[in-house]
């Protein structure tokens, strides 16, 4: 497993010089990076998380890099701050969303992890609290499971969420998916507490 030491340490270790990295855009220290990630306000500044593989310019196990603006235009590198080292996430911590709570700024996120037969990959909804620097995965994660939805929706294709809380206090989860026969689709769910979820409909 990739741990997020050993990813800080390879960061610090190999980045970029500032002078071949474009000036405009955001780019991570060292390595690949796809997706953004967790793109929110919290505590007043823009937090913009993404998709990261810090050891080579090729797409491997995702982690989550993070950089912090205040105006979208000057961007300052944060650490890594989530790597797959957990049982439930070990193949990748793919994408997902943030949104600040009571609890703090909470990142929702994929966690993929093989079967147990160590076959498919099987993608779950995990989450992690922090304060805006660092964050810690919830002992009991996954808090999504495919197991929540209809039968012929695949475990295997269930990914990037995407929360909110709504006005009538509830948070609400949507999530891509596709059915057994290969249709795709978004599935919508619903939660008091942001812990225990259920499923409400397909959305699209």
């Amino acid at each position: 497993m990739h741990t997020l030491e050993v990813a800080r340490k390879y960061e610090k270790e190999y980045e970029v010089d500032a002078d071949k990295r474009p000036l405009f855009h955001v780019t991570p220290p060292i390595g690949w990076m796809n997706d953004p990630n967790g793109f929110s306000v919290y505590k007043g500044q823009i937090h913009l998380f993404y998709q990261y593989h810090p050891y080579s310019n090729v797409w491997g196990p995702m982690h989550w890099g993070h950089q912090v603006s205040e105006d979208m235009i000057s961007w300052k590198q944060y650490q890594t701050v989530l790597a797959p080292d957990m049982e439930y996430d070990e193949e990748g911590c793919f994408s997902g969303s943030a949104v600040m709570t009571n609890l703090g700024h909470v990142l929702f996120y994929t966690g993929v992890s093989k079967d147990k037969n160590g076959g498919c990959n099987l993608q779950n909804q995990c989450m992690a609290v922090g304060d805006g620097v660092g964050y810690k995965k919830l002992k009991n994660n996954p808090v999504l499971t495919g197991a929540v939805m209809p039968e012929g929706f695949s475990h295997i294709d269930f990914r990037d969420p995407k929360v909110w809380e709504d006005a009538d206090g509830r948070y609400y989860m949507l999530a891509g998916n596709r059915t057994y026969d290969g249709i795709p689709q978004v599935v919508l769910f619903s939660s008091d507490d942001m812990y225990n979820w259920k499923f409400e409909s397909v959305f699209a």
